[in-house]
């Protein structure tokens, strides 16, 4: 996807003509290592090669917006009424977002009110439009020591028109939508809807994943936290396998379709010999296939540990004429119901080692839900502090239809258009998955006749 300048500016609603609280500290700050003045702008390369693609100067190349407070704001901060919904799947992070948005607001631009919407989007819509909750610094003191969300959250479209006509009851002049690709596209589509009206609000996104799949955001908030406690649920289970006769570990872990939860959580345990994602596919069968990689593991060292991304080896369900075991059909946002792959892996190994003679002792876990609804550990708490920081930074300044992720070690605005454009996956070709196979020993492909032969005589 080759990108232009014009792809990453952010809309602005219109000139700031009201100073800043901020403007004074701001009058001597100068772009430095560790610091982007609003004038200067983030490249979105980060490679000569790649910068010297586009044969253009510096000051033409891609690049994005720098978040953070400017001298001059849009709106005048003692009438502004703010709003704020968490939209999705749970996430380390959430309630930490949600402080931290209501602090600045309150603290530092002393807005005229804020206005939580309960449970998702659900809660601009005319049935549920005056269920609300006011937010004040007294009401979220605590929050961020609690996972989940105070404001609940749901899934499932929404008609635009009609959160509008919410927001407007409200008198909303900035709206903080938080929540993954469903809500940043959800959000879009309010901007649009906002825009048509001819509305003077601002919707400004704090991207959230737990799978880390939002693209121009070097790491979803939350995600640490979440592959942290995935951790010790792999460390368990391969307590488990060493200490039985031919046992076998499987570790089922969040990632529909980018594996990074399943790559990062095995990479910090250290102790899984093989990790299976969605970007790269496997087979089960055949001397290279995954069950007979398992077999010579068990063999060799006596057990095995799996860990498996919950969106790895759908096509096996077609493929060997399996019924997907959670049914098909898609879910409230639209997306595809996933066969479970850990049920699968659990029957056919236990299946192929009984037959070789190897009976096997099964340890299979599956903590989806424990690791997303911990509260955030240290990073992530300062990660989502500062991102909601720079999300009322940046509707206050009047910038709208964009969120605000970090690029590059640096904050900075996003359209909208570009987070809903594609998705982060691991890439197969890169340095992770590389650390992956070093560490786990596995072959780079199971399936391939070959595989087998690029197998270390040892094992990890």
């Amino acid at each position: 996807m080759t990108l232009h300048l014009d792809d990453l500016r952010v809309r602005l609603l219109g000139e700031c003509r009201y100073d800043s609280p901020f403007a004074e500290v701001l009058s001597t700050k100068r772009t430095s290592p560790h610091y982007v003045a609003e004038g200067d702008r983030v490249l979105l390369e980060d490679t000569v090669a790649m910068l010297a693609e586009h044969s253009l100067p510096s000051v033409q190349a891609p690049s994005f917006e720098a978040a953070g407070p400017r001298r001059k704001i849009y709106f005048d901060p003692a009438r502004v009424t703010a709003g704020i919904v968490t939209c999705g799947g749970l996430c380390p992070g959430l309630n930490n977002v949600i402080r931290g948005l209501v602090q600045e607001l309150s603290v530092h631009y002393r807005v005229k009110r804020i206005v939580g919407f309960r449970n998702g989007l659900q809660g601009l819509t005319a049935a549920h439009r005056d269920d609300t909750v006011e937010l004040t610094p007294e009401v979220v003191r605590d929050i961020h020591n609690l996972g989940g969300t105070i404001l609940g959250s749901s899934r499932g479209g929404q008609d635009a028109d009609e959160m509008v006509e919410t927001l407007a009851l409200h008198g909303v002049d900035v709206m903080f939508v938080i929540g993954g690709d469903g809500g940043m596209r959800a959000a879009t589509f309010l901007s649009g809807a906002i825009r048509a009206r001819g509305l003077d609000i601002a919707v400004i996104g704090v991207p959230k994943t737990i799978d880390n799949d939002l693209p121009f955001t070097d790491q979803s908030f939350g995600f640490q936290s979440a592959f942290a406690r995935a951790t010790d649920f792999i460390s368990a289970v391969s307590v488990e396998a060493a200490a039985s006769p031919n046992g076998v570990g499987i570790v089922k872990l969040m990632g529909r379709h980018s594996g990074f939860i399943a790559a990062y959580a095995a990479l910090a345990a250290n102790s899984a010999d093989v990790v299976l994602i969605p970007e790269v596919p496997f087979a089960l069968d055949g001397d290279g296939g995954l069950l007979a990689h398992v077999e010579r593991l068990v063999r060799a060292k006596g057990f095995a540990v799996v860990v498996v991304a919950e969106g790895a080896g759908q096509d096996l369900f077609d493929a060997h004429g399996l019924p997907q075991l959670n049914g098909r059909g898609t879910d409230a946002s639209g997306n595809v119901k996933l066969g479970n792959i850990g049920e699968l892996l659990r029957t056919s190994i236990e299946a192929h080692l009984t037959a070789a003679g190897l009976a096997p002792t099964m340890r299979y876990i599956d903590p989806s839900y424990a690791i997303r609804s911990i509260p955030a550990n240290a990073y992530d708490s300062v990660y989502c502090l500062r991102l909601a920081h720079a999300a009322v930074h940046a509707a206050m300044a009047g910038r709208t239809e964009a969120a605000v992720a970090r690029w590059r070690r640096r904050f900075v605005h996003v359209p909208f258009s570009l987070m809903t454009r594609r998705r982060n996956q691991v890439d197969p070709d890169g340095d992770l998955w590389m650390s992956v196979l070093e560490t786990t020993c596995q072959p780079a492909e199971f399936g391939a006749v070959a595989a087998r032969e690029r197998i270390s005589s040892g094992f990890c």
